[in-house]
């Protein structure tokens, strides 16, 4: 354990069969969704060094400060941002843009959400845009779950693109050094045609179901896009910041600056820009209101979880498994890259994509020799980074944007059940898989 340990097992325990048990048991209780999973992983790193698998300093290491920083700087921008209403503006215009067709309002609308979730990322989007489609729809009187389908699968398909618009993506462009631009170069061609694929069932499926009255539509034509914008002081600052935060990301290779650098930076010129002629007081409460809007629970979940992949890493557990995969692959690069696509999508469908991004980072980094050096390795992240973020499509519980919509379709009296959603959603989710298996193999193959 290269003394990472805290000099003893407890009871003199192998530190890898305790490493995995403790994994395994967290694992199983985030799936039982019976206790937040920011408390699991916390209980669950801390149980990793009382054990004396890992001491203080080695867990510590293990957290990933670059992911901690570019989530909580996007977070910060996204939620000063949206004060201003330009989020509300983008869909009520877009819904305008098809005269307030439903079939057309639930396509723009898929396109904005995916959009969107590739700059920002996936969750910020979906809280943004969901309230907006349920008041659309109630207008036009239709039943909401179809647009909050297509929002789900959108926001997945477009966080796919872009390094920070799916919390998987910034994992692997975090700890394993990949710029923010051969995430789009790379990931970004498939995503469209994904996209404009997934959006043609959609017809097929509903658009019986979808028909409106004039008069609805005339209502939602009413609507005033620009009173959505509650302040157009804050949304010139906002817009100037994120172009400077998109260009920091862009430019990464030449300013050798990490994508937390210019998250964070970008949200502390945010916040000055916001506060800069406001009193102390003031200052002070709108300081603490953007704080409150970071989602905390996420970030810890990622403390969490990133000391326990550490705890399998230290203890071999890892290696020991990378083995184990050549073995059954033979070694073979086409073979493994397929393996990881599909493999990823299937089980980021059951299991939150996170902690198994988390664990698959080290697994893949350990096959660097067999595959002639970290060059050999890029098809296996980009199948990982597909395999995964198209993967949490396929059922309610598969990446935390589906979660999130759930639970403001409930809100609203508009429950989406387990099953149904699987109805329609597997089918599509494996679909996208299988068009980016054509794209994986032409592409790199």
């Amino acid at each position: 354990m290269h003394g990472e340990s805290a000099g003893h097992v407890l009871f003199g325990w192998n530190a890898a069969w305790v490493a995995s048990a403790l994994f395994g048991i967290v694992y199983a209780l985030i799936i039982a969704e019976k206790l937040n999973r920011a408390i699991l992983a916390l209980l669950g790193a801390a149980m990793l060094i009382v054990c004396g698998v890992l001491n203080q300093e080695a867990a510590f290491r293990g957290i990933d400060f670059n992911t901690i920083g570019l989530l909580m700087g996007m977070m910060l921008i996204v939620g000063i941002t949206a004060k201003s209403g330009v989020f509300q503006y983008v869909a009520i215009w877009s819904a305008k843009k098809v005269q307030a067709k439903p079939m057309g309002v639930l396509f723009m609308l898929s396109m904005v959400t995916a959009f969107l979730s590739a700059m920002l990322d996936n969750v910020t989007t979906v809280l943004l845009v969901v309230p907006v489609t349920l008041l659309i729809t109630e207008e036009l009187k239709v039943r909401p779950y179809p647009f909050l389908l297509a929002e789900i699968l959108a926001s997945n398909i477009g966080g796919t693109a872009t390094l920070i618009g799916d919390p998987p993506n910034i994992m692997i462009g975090s700890l394993v050094g990949i710029p923010f631009n051969d995430f789009i170069v790379n990931l970004a061609p498939v995503v469209v045609v994904v996209l404009a694929v997934s959006c043609v069932p959609y017809y097929f499926m509903y658009r019986k179901e979808l028909v409106t009255t004039d008069k609805a539509r005339q209502r939602v034509m009413e609507f005033d896009e620009r009173e959505a914008i509650k302040n157009h002081r804050l949304l010139k600052q906002a817009l100037f910041v994120l172009g400077v935060v998109l260009i920091g990301f862009f430019t990464s290779r030449l300013t050798h600056l990490e994508p937390a650098t210019v998250a964070m930076g970008g949200a502390a010129l945010l916040l000055l820009l916001d506060n800069f002629s406001k009193s102390s007081e003031e200052q002070g409460e709108s300081v603490q209101h953007a704080f409150a809007e970071v989602e905390w629970v996420t970030l810890m979940f990622f403390v969490g979880l990133f000391i326990l992949v550490h705890g399998l890493e230290s203890s071999g557990v890892i290696r020991s498994m990378a083995e184990k995969l050549l073995e059954a692959t033979q070694g073979d690069r086409t073979v493994t890259v397929l393996a990881v696509l599909w493999g990823s999508a299937i089980l980021s469908a059951f299991i939150d994509n996170i902690p198994f991004v988390a664990t698959m980072i080290p697994l893949i980094k350990s096959m660097a020799p067999t595959f002639g050096g970290e060059q050999g390795l890029m098809p296996l992240w980009w199948a990982l980074s597909m395999g995964a973020c198209l993967g949490g499509n396929g059922t309610l519980i598969g990446a935390s944007a589906n979660l999130v919509v759930a639970g403001l379709a409930e809100r609203a009296g508009h429950p989406i059940r387990f099953v149904t959603y699987l109805k329609s959603a597997f089918g599509l989710m494996l679909l996208s898989i299988a068009i980016s298996h054509v794209y994986v193999y032409w592409r790199y193959l």
